[in-house]
């Protein structure tokens, strides 16, 4: 059992804007089989990673389209479904408007992969359907943009809401183990203890 890690770069799109970005690709499984945790930029550098092992599902942590822009094609390459919170239905749209996700992710939901199971947290806040994905067996939770190395994501964009967002990490996050691992979306590993210790909670 191992996660495996990639960085592959992009754009980011929003109101009217567009920034250049680099995302974190996560894949979880063993030798045989994986998730996908989060689409974004290039099928071709997600399934470097995959390294033709089984993909079981492609999890997204929320719809904004850095996370989420290659996700079809990337279900049409490795015949897995996609899963998403549906509470991010709009944003979800605004990149696909021909395709929808095939299962909705929820709260508690558990997902096994390879004998381990990844722990579905919803954490709304930097986007609406926003979720953690926890693996106590490997020590470590996948949070995408809900919490980064040096405090929450982003907010201030449509869909978005500083006091909703910390209000999930202090609920939902910072009752887990403090030294588990917390892989992101964007940028370098941190723990939560660390980042409780920086919120002062």
């Amino acid at each position: 059992m191992r996660v495996d890690h990639a960085v592959t770069s992009g754009t980011f799109s929003l109101d009217g804007e567009t920034f250049e970005v680099d995302n974190n690709v996560w894949v979880v499984g063993d030798d045989t089989e994986c998730v996908v945790i989060d689409a974004p930029h290039s099928v071709e550098d997600i399934l470097a990673v995959v390294a033709g092992r089984r993909v079981k599902a492609i999890i997204c942590t929320h719809a904004h389209d850095d996370h989420v822009r290659v996700a079809p094609q990337l279900r049409e390459k490795v015949v897995a479904p996609i899963l998403l919170h549906p509470h991010d239905k709009p944003l979800w749209e605004l990149t696909h408007t021909d395709h929808l996700w095939d299962v909705d992710l929820s709260d508690g939901q558990v997902i096994e992969v390879a004998g381990t199971s990844l722990r579905v947290i919803h954490t709304p806040g930097h986007a609406p359907g926003a979720v953690c994905l926890y693996a106590p067996e490997l020590g470590c939770v996948f949070t995408g943009d809900t919490l980064f190395h040096g405090g929450p994501g982003a907010t201030g964009r449509s869909y978005s809401d500083r006091p909703t967002l910390e209000a999930s990490i202090r609920a939902r996050l910072f009752d887990l183990p403090a030294d588990t691992v917390v892989h992101t979306g964007h940028g370098d590993d941190t723990t939560i203890a660390a980042e409780r210790d920086l919120l002062g909670a």
